[in-house]
């Protein structure tokens, strides 16, 4: 769908599609049970109108149609696809331009993955390599990843009883 510069009704109806949920609002409710229904538009081949999930498990599946990041937003299958046998009848090739004798090739990016402060800084805004008091550079001593450790910490720092702060000399 294209719209032009003066043809706002079809513009705000573009944006409202590409604006809209993933499911319809009016479709989902809660029951008594806490469990989260779903309404079918059309009915299973078995007759079956309603999905319920527990409501971690809705989100998991919400969360899962959200695309990685840096990923294409269309993928295409068939004929189409990246290695598809035939796909060089149907697609033109990119013209590629001559390169003159002193032009140098660019480099490439690297694409190394992110460590884990960078995706705390990034989804959370939480900048764990610096200090929040004084501003100052931290260094990360041990990273824990194993359950049975963390719940041990956890357990104990939940027994320790608070104390006040020390009092200045």
């Amino acid at each position: 769908m294209a719209c032009g510069a003066g043809e706002s009704d079809k513009l705000e109806r573009l944006c409202r599609y590409m604006a809209r949920g993933p499911v319809s609002n009016e479709r989902l409710s809660i029951d008594g049970d806490g469990l989260v229904v779903h309404e079918r538009k059309r009915p299973f081949r078995d007759g079956t109108t309603q999905c319920l999930f527990e409501p971690l498990d809705f989100l998991a599946r919400l969360a899962a149609l959200i695309p990685r990041p840096r990923s294409h937003l269309v993928r295409y299958h068939g004929v189409f696809a990246p290695n598809a046998r035939h796909r060089a009848l149907l697609v033109a090739k990119p013209r590629v331009r001559p390169r003159s004798a002193t032009e140098e090739p660019k480099a490439r990016a690297s694409r190394a993955a992110m460590s884990w402060m960078q995706r705390l800084r990034r989804v959370y805004d939480i900048d764990v390599s610096v200090c929040s008091n004084c501003g100052g550079a931290l260094k990360v001593l041990a990273v824990i990843t194993e359950p049975q450790v963390i719940t041990s910490i956890l357990a104990h720092l939940a027994k320790r009883e608070a104390r006040a702060p020390p009092v200045a000399a």
